[in-house]
């Protein structure tokens, strides 16, 4: 019975390419930034990842490279669970503590800034997946310092506006309302959009500018470059609710992760051999 004789053999090879497949890497799961006012991360993607404009854009790449920017959807935290200001120290906001976005903490007044005024704002979010959970926009306070690094406490503790996000989101966007209070000068909006479906958070810094300040121009990606662009970003632009979050990266771990190619192979070894071994007394039980 030569189909016997196979079996062990052939479910070794299955389990094998099994084995290779779960402890093959996949890519991270990262799915947006804020597009009004525009985030520090879209608006130097706007600009173009290779040849940017704005003095600190070209700063940005020189220090960053321009990884940092094709993966414009990717400021995240896979496992914050709501803990983000134990997660996040002083001065790490703007890049949610990942090595790869630390030149978005930089605390510059030449980051491109979007004018607005105290009242009603419609605040805009791009994503490439959307994601249940709950979108809080804080605006520092008055006497924020632009030239020094964020901080949690730099932060009004009451949002200029709370979004509830589901799993559909129209034409890749959420739309939504909030209020400005008075303010004057350079100020940053902070975004931290908690999953709910899952723990993983994504942030995000706008910087904007009251009263009759200079606004140096802000502009959103249009979509015919976020389509040019995807194909060189490392993170997946696709999934939604429920997905597994991939581990974020971290100062210690920004050369790259151990590949796990050798465990994979051991494993696939150990199952090849035990097909083996299989056939092998398959076959002198036929004999006998």
């Amino acid at each position: 019975m030569p189909s016997r004789r196979r079996t062990p053999a052939a479910l070794a090879a299955l389990l094998s390419a099994a084995a290779l497949t779960a402890l093959t890497p996949t890519a991270a799961q990262a799915h947006g930034a804020v597009f009004n006012p525009v985030s520090r991360v879209a608006a130097c993607y706007a600009e173009g990842p290779e040849s940017p404009d704005s003095p600190v854009c070209k700063d940005l790449v020189a220090d960053s490279g321009t990884q940092p920017l094709y993966d414009w959807n990717e400021v995240n935290i896979a496992n914050a669970d709501g803990n983000h200001r134990a997660l996040i120290p002083d001065g790490k906001l703007c890049s949610a503590n990942r090595e790869k976005y630390r030149a978005l903490d930089w605390a510059r007044t030449d980051w491109p800034a979007t004018a607005v005024a105290p009242g009603a704002f419609g605040f805009k979010v791009r994503v490439t997946a959307p994601h249940a959970g709950t979108m809080t926009m804080y605006l520092t306070k008055q006497g924020f310092d632009p030239t020094r690094p964020l901080k949690w406490s730099d932060l009004d503790t009451t949002p200029v506006a709370v979004h509830t996000t589901t799993r559909t989101a129209t034409d890749g966007h959420y739309a939504f309302s909030g209020t400005l209070p008075a303010r004057t000068g350079r100020h940053v909006v902070y975004m931290v959009w908690q999953r709910s479906d899952s723990p993983e958070a994504f942030y995000s810094c706008s910087d904007v500018t009251f009263g009759g300040g200079t606004a140096t121009g802000a502009e959103a990606p249009t979509e015919a470059q976020l389509a040019d662009g995807a194909a060189l970003s490392t993170v997946s632009h696709a999934g939604h609710g429920g997905d597994e979050a991939a581990p974020a990266l971290s100062a210690d771990t920004a050369a790259g992760p151990a590949s796990p190619l050798p465990l994979a192979l051991a494993g696939a070894g150990a199952l090849a051999a035990f097909g083996a071994g299989s056939l092998l007394l398959t076959r002198r039980r036929g004999e006998n």
